[in-house]
């Protein structure tokens, strides 16, 4: 792609020629059909048994996760999460075409990856209960998940913080001559943030190896993408940019594993971003303060299902002769256990001392926060019943 940065460069007509939407038509690769079979002239990704059911599995555990920890919110356990149903593919598959050196800033609807990358079930655990095992120690909400073990960078709230720090990453690691780059996961609801635009433009101009990961389910909480911006979606800014653009079927688990490979390839061997457009849905509520009943229709919801990414892999695994489908069956439902299981204990674990709000950030603790704290800890004996885990932890 020619960048055009002076006169002398910029092609000249006689007569007003206005650009206007629909010269570009981005197609979206896709490998699988709904019902799982390959479709005609689709090339399959290298991809071997083990790294398939990998991908498969890492799918499934996160709904099983999903669906336990929105019923543990609701019955008061923890108090909040955001699920990812519909759109496990996205994040599992393109992890998996990863290199575990490579740095992962997602935003917060990325579980599979993490899990992908040996996040355990313990520690998601931990993580969401803000217990005393907890690396944060407690001072995350929960589903802000960080490993640095992992090459994971920690989860930030704001919409879309991640994807200029994803280009600073990049850039660092170039000038570091490691063969790594970095992937920034976000929705196209962040893509509206100005650290969007930020972002793309500090990583196109400094040609950093950054793949920037878009997640398009439709929606931006209640916002429907149309209401959002206008254009050919979010990929149309990528080639804006001078950014090499990928669009994918975001629930087709081959198609993203290919395009992310591809992207990896290029974003390292010519130190360059790439953005890929994943096209997916959210069949959940943006989160448990969500009803999506107020902005969809279960026709729309019901047609999405249709395409679900798990059950699309599935019927490929099978005729791979990869998976047995009662064998399957047993492998969730222990799955299923062992979450519960984890969660039962870990929610029995204590919290932090309360004095480690201050006392594990400060040396010398200021006067102020010295009286905060005491008022506090006054605050919360008298009311011990509204805080059942803290209390125990106030000295």
């Amino acid at each position: 792609m020619k960048t055009r940065n002076h006169l002398s460069d910029v092609g000249v007509v006689n007569q007003v020629n206005i650009i206007s939407n629909g010269l570009i038509d981005i197609p979206m690769l896709q490998i699988l059909a709904p019902d799982g079979t390959v479709l005609e002239g689709a090339v399959e990704p290298e991809l071997s048994k083990e790294t398939a059911l990998k991908i498969f599995q890492t799918m499934q555990f996160i709904r099983v996760l999903d669906e336990r920890m929105v019923a543990a919110q609701r019955q008061g356990r923890i108090s909040f999460y955001l699920a990812s149903t519909g759109e496990e593919a996205a994040s599992a598959a393109s992890a998996a075409a990863l290199s575990f050196d490579d740095m992962i800033m997602s935003q917060y609807r990325e579980q599979a990856a993490l899990a992908y990358r040996g996040y355990t079930t313990e520690q998601f655990m931990n993580q969401m209960f803000s217990n005393e095992k907890e690396p944060n120690k407690g001072r995350q909400m929960p589903i802000h998940y960080g490993a640095k073990e992992l090459n994971f960078m920690t989860i930030s709230s704001p919409l879309g913080t991640q994807i200029p720090q994803a280009a600073g990453y990049a850039y660092g690691q170039k000038m570091e001559g490691k063969d790594a780059m970095t992937i920034c996961y976000f929705g196209e609801g962040a893509a509206s943030e100005g650290d969007f635009h930020a972002g793309l433009n500090m990583a196109a101009v400094l040609s950093c190896p950054v793949i920037f990961f878009c997640r398009n389910n439709g929606y931006a909480i209640s916002t429907p993408a149309d209401e959002q911006f206008k254009g050919d979606g979010i990929a149309s800014r990528g080639i804006g940019y001078g950014i090499k653009t990928i669009r994918v079927d975001g629930n087709d688990a081959l198609a993203i594993y290919a395009a992310t490979q591809k992207a990896r390839e290029i974003a390292v061997s010519e130190k360059c971003p790439v953005l890929i457009e994943a096209m997916s849905y959210r069949l959940a509520a943006h989160s448990t303060s969500d009803d999506p009943t107020g902005y969809r229709s279960k026709e729309e919801e019901a047609q999405w299902k249709a395409k679900d990414p798990i059950a699309r892999m599935a019927n490929w695994l099978v005729s791979k002769g990869w998976l047995n489908q009662e064998e399957n069956a047993k492998h969730v439902e222990a799955m299923r256990q062992d979450v519960l299981t984890e969660l039962k204990r870990v929610e029995k674990v204590p919290v932090c001392p309360i004095d480690d709000l201050v006392t594990d950030v400060y040396s010398e603790v200021p006067w102020h926060l010295e009286e905060q704290l005491k008022d506090l800890k006054e605050h919360i004996k008298k009311y011990p019943e509204h805080y059942p885990k803290t209390a125990g932890r106030v000295e």
